[in-house]
């Protein structure tokens, strides 16, 4: 659920759609959503001082809270 949020997200802020990849790693408590996109779109997902990554991760705390467990956002180059 956490990990369709996340690629909705995603593939609405860049150019290349089709280059985002996301991957959820779940631990007992906490879970990892490993987001990847193009080169080029990193700065659309990270945004102006990295307030598009904090909104983003803002959600997914809210979304996580409300299935009670933790998530963690990592965007990865």
């Amino acid at each position: 659920m956490l990990k369709d949020l996340i690629e909705f997200i995603a593939k609405s802020l860049v150019d290349n759609p089709d280059s985002v990849s996301v991957t959820e790693i779940e631990g007992e408590q906490t879970s990892v959503i490993e987001l990847k996109v193009a080169k080029e779109d990193l700065g659309k997902v990270i945004g102006k001082q990295g307030r598009t990554a904090r909104a983003m991760r803002t959600i997914l705390g809210a979304a996580s809270t409300k299935i009670r467990k933790r998530s963690v956002l990592e965007i990865l180059e």
